[in-house]
């Protein structure tokens, strides 16, 4: 079958989330070695992974028709490309990752305006230029290829703008936050020429309808039990659930059976309430995708 999309997978730190997020939702993905362009279980797809650094440069060119990436870079590059939905997903935390900068916890360095004359490193080299530009700050940004964190300490820079989620690799490199630049997120992005064709636009849809779906599914589990009759209101009213719990009766018994579907940070101070109100055979399941 004819290839329709060309899709990119981030390489780096994002891929196992990625393939796992695509798992989930419906298509296998598999990596074979050293090779760029994975196999994936769908004959109309032609994966290839791409840094998402580049990721953006790539799909606005048109080498690549839709691909993962974050805001970040989108806004690096000031890529023209169709931002197709957000995929607000961490391999690390629940908090949503942020750019910010960072000085020596014993630096004098409090404001943006103290940054004035300095030198800051970063991966994030043209938007953290053109930050400081649009407030008149002169700094000399240098491009970090990776440890930014230690730029300061061996002292090449005076602050750093870098990405974080739960600041425990600034601190841990005696470093203090003095401002958040952005807060970021992964999207699904595509190439302008590619959204207008109707069939790789169908295509596009589809993956982000079940992309989104499964992470909604992340934050939730199915739960069923057993209810006396005698405790059913009681029980129900105890269910937080999307649209109201599914109650039936079990056969020739005054017993019912009760489906629900809750947050997962719910599940462990919920299902012992439930024990104690008169809930039997409680199963907890875990969900792919939620439409």
């Amino acid at each position: 079958m004819e290839k329709l999309l060309k899709l990119g997978i981030p390489k780096g730190s994002l891929q196992n989330a990625t393939i796992n997020l695509f798992k989930n939702s419906g298509w296998k993905i598999n990596v074979n070695g050293r090779s760029y362009f994975p196999d994936i279980d769908d004959d109309t797809i032609e994966c290839a992974l791409c840094r998402a650094q580049e990721m953006s440069i790539n799909v606005q060119s048109g080498i690549i028709d839709a691909g993962l990436t974050g805001l970040d870079w989108v806004a690096e590059h000031e890529s023209d490309v169709h931002v197709v939905c957000d995929l607000v997903y961490s391999k690390v935390s629940a908090r949503p990752a942020r750019w910010i900068i960072a000085v020596a916890s014993d630096s004098p360095i409090e404001t943006l305006e103290d940054l004035e004359g300095k030198t800051i490193s970063t991966e994030l080299v043209k938007f953290t230029k053109r930050f400081f530009k649009e407030r008149n700050i002169n700094v000399n940004v240098k491009f970090s290829w990776g440890a930014t964190e230690a730029k300061i300490v061996s002292g090449l820079a005076d602050a750093i703008v870098e990405i974080t989620e739960t600041e425990s690799t600034i601190r841990a490199h005696n470093l203090k936050v003095i401002h958040e630049v952005m807060e970021t997120n992964t999207q699904l992005i595509a190439n302008k020429e590619a959204w207008k064709d109707s069939r790789k636009r169908e295509k596009i849809e589809q993956i982000a309808m079940l992309l989104q779906a499964a992470l909604v599914a992340d934050k939730l589990v199915g739960i069923k039990m057993n209810v006396p009759k005698e405790r059913i209101k009681e029980i129900v009213a105890k269910l937080p659930s999307l649209n109201g719990p599914t109650v039936a009766h079990l056969y020739e018994s005054d017993w019912f059976a009760v489906e629900a579907v809750v947050e997962t940070h719910l599940v462990r101070d919920l299902i012992p309430e439930l024990l104690k109100i008169g809930a039997e055979g409680i199963i907890e399941y875990s969900l792919n995708k939620v439409l």
